[in-house]
C-alpha cells in the first residue's frame, strides 16, 4: 500500500453551531450529502465564479476540517473570517502540517478523496506524517487520472470550476442554492457552455515545463500543467482539440508532438463542429 506524506498542506478547523450552513451557503460543495467518511473538493469563488481558493473538506464530529495548500491558508482564513460576521462559527488553526494520502485495497484510516474514487481508487487522506513513499507516486498517480490543483494545472482567479472537473468530482453542488458565483457558475452547466476542460497529455518525449503552450495547426488550444516524463496534464479548449484530432492536425507543445484524451471516468468526449451543428 503506497503512503505518501504532502509536506505542503495545512488544515482549518470549522466548529460551532451554524458551521455547515455558514459553509454550505459560501462554498460550492453540497455538505448536506457529504458522508461522514468522505472527502470532497471545493472551492470558494469570486462573484465572477472563478476559483479563488480551492481545497479539500471533510467532516469532522459536529465540524469540518479544510486542508488547502500551505500557501494558502492564511489568506483563505482571512476571507473565511471575514464572511463570518454574526455567524456562530469558530476558526481554528490545526498544528499539524502535511498530509498522508494512501491508496490501494486496504487504503487505511482516513477521509476517502472523492476525486480519485470516481475513477475507482480508493484513496484516504489523514493528517500528519504517516508515509514514506515517494512523492513522485502521487504525482504519477494524480496525472494518471486527471486530477488537477491549483499552483501545478491553473491560476488561482484563473480557472472556472468546470475547466478543472469539478462539476463532474463532487467539487460542485447544483441543488443547494446559493454561494458567492453560484450564478455564473450554474450558468455555465445548464447551458453547458464550458469548453476548457483538464486533459491527459502522452509526448512522443520528454515534455516541457508547466506552463507552456499547446499548440494544433500552430493556433493555442490550451497550456501544459503537471508534467512527468512524457505524461501530463493541460486545461485546453476541448472543442479546438476535436476539432484538430477530427482533421488529423498534429498538436504539439515546444515542439513535442502530443496525444491528447480525457479522462475515463469523466464521461467526456471531444466535440467537433459536426456535433454543435447537429445540437
Amino acid at each position: 500500500m503506497p503512503a505518501v506524506f504532502l509536506r505542503e498542506r495545512s488544515f482549518i478547523r470549522v466548529a460551532g453551531a451554524e458551521a455547515e450552513t455558514f459553509l454550505h451557503n459560501l462554498i460550492t460543495t453540497d455538505l448536506a450529502s457529504l458522508g461522514a467518511d468522505e472527502a470532497r473538493p471545493g472551492a470558494l469563488l469570486t462573484p465572477q465564479g472563478k476559483i479563488l481558493f480551492d481545497f479539500m473538506i471533510w467532516r469532522d464530529g459536529a465540524g469540518f476540517v479544510i486542508e488547502t495548500d500551505a500557501a494558502q491558508r492564511d489568506s483563505l482564513l482571512k476571507r473565511l473570517t471575514m464572511y463570518r460576521l454574526r455567524a456562530k462559527v469558530d476558526f481554528s488553526v490545526d498544528d499539524i502540517e502535511g498530509v498522508t494520502v494512501a491508496w490501494g485495497a486496504e487504503a487505511g484510516d482516513g477521509a476517502k478523496d472523492s476525486r480519485f474514487a470516481k475513477a475507482g481508487i480508493v484513496l484516504t487522506r489523514l493528517p500528519g506524517d504517516h508515509g514514506s513513499d515517494a512523492e513522485a507516486l502521487y504525482e504519477d498517480l494524480r496525472i494518471a487520472n486527471g486530477i488537477a490543483v491549483s499552483g501545478r494545472d491553473f491560476a488561482l482567479q484563473d480557472a472556472f470550476p468546470h475547466d478543472v472537473l469539478m462539476d463532474l468530482n463532487g467539487g460542485l453542488g447544483f441543488r443547494k442554492g446559493c454561494y458567492v458565483g453560484q450564478e455564473v457558475v450554474s450558468r455555465m452547466h445548464h447551458r453547458g457552455t464550458a469548453r476548457r476542460r483538464v486533459v491527459l497529455v502522452s509526448g512522443h518525449a520528454e515534455l516541457p515545463a508547466s506552463g507552456t503552450e499547446l499548440t494544433a495547426g500552430g493556433k493555442p488550444i490550451g497550456t501544459l500543467g503537471s508534467a512527468a516524463g512524457n505524461k501530463g496534464l493541460a486545461i485546453v479548449r476541448i472543442d479546438r482539440a476535436g476539432e484538430a484530432l477530427a482533421q488529423g492536425t498534429a498538436i504539439e507543445t515546444c515542439g513535442v508532438q502530443v496525444s491528447l484524451s480525457l479522462p475515463v471516468w469523466s464521461g467526456l468526449s471531444f466535440p467537433t463542429s459536426s456535433d454543435e451543428a447537429s445540437a
